[in-house]
Formats: structure tokens, C-alpha cells, sequence
């Protein structure tokens, strides 16, 4: 179903109320009380466990990590067909601004429910926090009204109409890190393993990996990637954490720090992105109802 030429009539005649939209948010994004509600995970070794007396933390390598996520990438393609989330991020606009903590209510039909593995993806998203977004739906599919992101908002303004966005134009993406299409765990998954890559060989990187680290309920291990020295690009950054799931073959967490100011080294890292997915139900058979802006238990007008 493709957007009609009315609700394409429609974009056109309120970009000047969106951009106005846009610009006011942007601004609250960019106010200097913005709170990093996201610090680096500080671990306590216990006491020793005589029947355990294998430390929980151990140094490990880049090629490791590498290793889990090959397997994690593996499992998707053989066998995760869609999922539901709790989505929590925190990252910084292109720009550098830090912006409020979010999160949503994510489903996802993943690429992997074929046999080649490039299935549509199809998104679905309902924002609950912060206040300001709390009620907005999404839409996107690969497949799905001509590639087009259906918005719909909940200001009195604009709740009576869908509204259709180009999902890498500029109303989309302002104050974002990534499109749409790039949120879920495949694509932290191959962002990794591409990340890695680049640090295989890197004397810089120290690596450490935890185990019975404790995420949403479930024991997971707690990764660890740490600079000596800035690497430069755009990633770049002095800490990376990465929790992981060894029983369900799964990345839940993602989360990295930049480097401290020169003037207050003890200030603490400045962060640079995390996204968590917490209450992760896998293969709950998805349908087209769920990527439908007709279905009935949405709000799309």
C-alpha cells in the first residue's frame, strides 16, 4: 500500500510547521542540562568462591570478540524470524549533541526469515519516554508504502494526520545518530563484527570478558574494549561495553565512551551511544497486521 497523492499533497503544504517542529526539539536536545543517564559499568570481583575459584573477568582479544559475533550473525541467519523489544538509547546527534535517554515499544521483522536472508525489514515503533515523544508511533518497511516512514505524532497540531517521511531526509533523521532501518540487533551485530575488524590487529585495544554478568534478569558475559591511546574516526572511543547472551546467541547492549577533556580529566567519560534491548521476546510470528498503520489497536488516524 502506497501512500496516497492526498497524504502526499499533505507533506507539502506543512514542511514549514515541521521544520518549526523539528527546531523547537532540537533546541530542547541541545540545552546543557541534557543528563548522560548512561556511565561505565564499574565491576567488584567477589570474594573468592571455593567451589569457583575461577575469577569471573579474564583478558581475552579482539579476534574473540569477533568470534562471538560470527556466531551471534549465524544464529540470526539460521533462525530469527522477528521479535519484540523494549529499546533504550542515548547517543549523540552527528552534530555532537547529546540527547535524552528514549525509549520504545520494537517490532521487528528481521531480513533473516527467508532462505537467502534479505527478507524486507519491517519496523514498528512506539515511543514511551521522554515525556515530549511518549505516545508517537512509527512505521517502516523495506516493502511497505513506497519506502516511506509513517509518523504519527501526538501534539495537538499534528495527531490527526499521518505523516509520511523519507526515512533518511532531513525531518528523519534530525537529532539522529542512524535511520530507521539501521535500528535492531542484526545491524548492531554487523556494525560490531565491522568495527572489529578494523581494531584486529590494533596493540592499542585491550579487551576483558565477564561472565554471570546480570541483564535484564539473565546472566550474560559483560565485554569489554578499552584504548590506550585515541584511534581516530568517527567511532572512535576509549571504552566500549557489549552484553551478550552465550545461551540464546544474542548481543543485548551496546555501549561506548569518548575520551575525557584534557582540562577535567576526572570528569566522568562523555558518552557517545548505548542501546539496550530489554524484555526480548524472539519468533513471536509477526504478521502484516503489525506493520499495518490500519490496525486497530494503533493510533494512526
Amino acid at each position: 500500500m502506497a501512500p496516497s497523492k492526498s497524504r502526499r499533497g499533505w507533506v507539502l503544504l506543512i514542511p514549514a510547521l515541521l521544520v518549526g517542529t523539528v527546531a523547537f526539539a532540537s533546541v530542547m536536545r541541545s540545552k546543557p542540562d541534557v543528563l548522560q543517564d548512561v556511565a561505565p559499568t564499574i565491576m567488584q570481583e567477589p570474594p573468592a568462591d571455593a567451589t569457583d575459584p575461577t575469577p569471573r573477568t579474564r583478558q581475552a582479544s579482539i579476534a574473540e570478540v569477533l568470534e562471538l559475533a560470527d556466531q551471534a550473525l549465524a544464529s540470526m541467519d539460521d533462525s530469527l524470524e522477528d521479535y519484540t523489544a523494549r529499546f533504550i538509547k542515548q547517543d549523540r546527534s552527528e552534530s555532537g549533541v547529546l540527547n535524552e535517554r528514549s525509549e520504545m515499544e520494537v517490532k521487528i521483522q528481521t531480513r533473516h526469515r527467508n532462505e537467502t536472508n534479505d527478507a524486507p525489514i519491517r519496523i514498528y515503533l512506539k515511543f514511551l519516554a521522554p515525556e515530549a515523544t511518549a505516545g508517537r508511533e512509527v512505521i517502516w518497511g523495506k516493502d511497505l508504502y513506497d519506502g516511506q516512514m509513517a509518523v504519527h505524532e501526538v501534539t495537538v497540531l499534528l495527531s490527526w494526520k499521518t505523516l509520511w517521511l523519507d526515512p533518511t531526509g532531513m525531518l528523519a533523521m534530525a537529532g539522529q545518530r542512524y535511520p530507521i532501518y539501521e535500528i535492531g540487533i542484526t545491524g548492531l551485530v554487523e556494525k560490531l563484527i565491522e568495527r572489529g575488524q578494523r581494531d584486529l590487529d590494533n596493540p592499542d585495544v585491550s579487551v576483558t570478558i565477564t561472565r554471570d554478568h546480570e541483564f535484564d534478569g539473565r546472566m550474560c558475559e559483560l565485554i569489554k574494549a578499552q584504548r590506550s591511546q585515541p584511534g581516530g574516526g568517527e567511532d572512535d572511543f576509549s571504552l566500549a561495553e557489549i552484553v551478550y547472551d552465550p545461551e540464546r546467541l544474542l548481543i543485548l547492549s551496546y555501549r561506548s565512551f569518548g575520551w575525557p577533556d584534557p582540562e577535567s580529566p576526572d570528569d566522568p567519560l562523555p558518552l557517545v551511544e548505548s542501546y539496550e534491548y530489554r524484555n526480548l521476546e524472539t519468533n513471536v510470528g509477526l504478521t502484516d497486521a503489525d506493520f499495518d498503520i490500519a490496525n486497530e489497536s494503533y493510533t494512526f488516524p
